[in-house]
């Protein structure tokens, strides 16, 4: 009996329990990419109101369409896991039935001869023949455990009954489900479809007006190299600012050989707790999505153009209130054409740059901890550029970053 139950076990139940852990993968996978759809959908209803904002607008479609080709091929995904998990029940519902019939019918074979031998006193009469005091007791025993036996096939039956109650249940809403994925897919892929042709019209818009894009690119790619030149400067101005401190504080008080190592040490330690927080760190602020991603990109409609970029564009609610990243100290506070008032903090070795605030909460010299306001965005156009540097060395922030621990 032993041996059956792990054979049903083996053969059955652990297939749909992998089938479990694979659906409730996909289905996380899907609830996130939909939250991130729907943000992405205020933004654009947002943006159609800005005619100045087609590019922008063009961009975060391309995200949302990416989006949703993930959301779409995930729900498939599911789908196959769904028909997969229902043929599973299906085979499981037809064994537990043959197993049902197979039970019922030796337990009514049992009960058949435990009548006869009631009715002819037969178990009164094996007892009773046996040789010996010991020969009785083992005769006994085996009357017991036939008894028990009796039972126990009564209470298997019982429970493989149940078992079938509710893999019957599971398969109707395995159905269900199915019929819901369906749906949402054709739904996605009409979606879909209206976010393609938008994209295409967009397109052609920014086609018609490229002299004047050209222009505000050349504008924006003035001002992003302004704002690439002060973080520069105030962090090689903040570099050689640390080394002539260390310096003269050697010279003034003789420092040891000791008290080098120890603060040499507590740097390092600054250094090696930001390294290893790397993918860990919360997000700059509590809801919105990235924009404009790290590095170049081809413009979408001026042809040998490249649009390149040393953060992320992170687009949030209005007035959104922007959160430091780890503990540190502020270094630069300063305004920037184009990009508004702009907070360097600096990590040791790493800085990190919170650029187009409209307000800020800190000053200069002023020592930050992790999650701590240092400033807000403004309400027209609610966009955090933010950026991540070891020294002078510009990093993609959405590998230091991770978003499901905001700020």
């Amino acid at each position: 009996m032993g041996r059956y139950l792990v054979t049903v076990i083996l053969t059955v139940f652990i297939p749909l329990l992998i089938l479990g852990q694979n659906r409730k993968a996909l289905e996380e996978q899907r609830n996130q990419l939909i939250e991130e759809i729907t943000q992405t959908s205020t933004l654009l209803a947002t943006a159609k109101k800005n005619k100045e904002a087609a590019l922008d607008r063009y961009f975060v479609l391309q995200r949302q369409i990416k989006k949703r080709q993930q959301l779409i091929n995930t729900l498939k995904e599911e789908l196959v896991l769904t028909d997969a998990s229902i043929l599973r029940v299906d085979e499981v519902i037809t064994f537990l039935n043959n197993d049902i019939d197979r039970l019922k019918q030796e337990y009514s074979q049992m009960l058949r001869i435990a009548y006869r031998h009631r009715k002819s006193q037969s178990f009164l009469v094996f007892l009773f023949s046996a040789r010996n005091f010991n020969d009785a007791y083992r005769r006994w025993q085996y009357i017991r455990q036939y008894d028990r036996y009796r039972k126990k096939q009564a209470n298997v039956i019982i429970a493989t009954q149940q078992s079938l109650i509710d893999k019957a249940t599971l398969l109707v809403s395995r159905k269900e489900e199915k019929q819901k994925l369906l749906a949402s897919s054709v739904k996605q892929q009409a979606l879909l479809g209206e976010e393609l042709k938008e994209k295409d019209s967009i397109l052609n818009s920014l086609k018609k007006n490229e002299a004047e894009l050209a222009t505000a690119l050349k504008k924006q790619q003035s001002e992003h190299q302004g704002l690439n030149d002060a973080i520069e400067k105030i962090i090689v101005g903040e570099m050689s600012r640390k080394r002539k401190e260390a310096r003269t504080k050697e010279a003034l008080t003789k420092t040891t050989t000791e008290d080098k190592a120890a603060g040499k040490a507590l740097a390092n330690n600054l250094v090696a707790k930001f390294k290893n927080n790397k993918g860990r760190l919360p997000w700059p602020v509590q809801e919105g999505i990235i924009t404009k991603n790290f590095g170049t990109q081809a413009h979408p409609t001026l042809k040998g153009i490249k649009i390149s970029n040393n953060g992320i564009d992170i687009e949030t609610e209005k007035e959104a209130t922007v959160f430091a990243i780890f503990d540190g100290e502020v270094v630069g506070v300063q305004f920037i054409p184009g990009y508004k008032t702009t907070v360097i903090l600096q990590h040791g070795q790493y800085y990190s740059v919170y650029s187009n605030l409209e307000d800020t909460f800190v000053k200069r010299g002023e020592q930050i901890s992790a999650s701590q306001r240092i400033g807000k965005v403004g309400r027209d156009n609610p966009e955090l550029h933010f950026e991540i540097w070891r020294e002078k060395q510009r990093l993609n922030p959405v590998h230091w970053v991770n978003k499901s621990k905001r700020g």
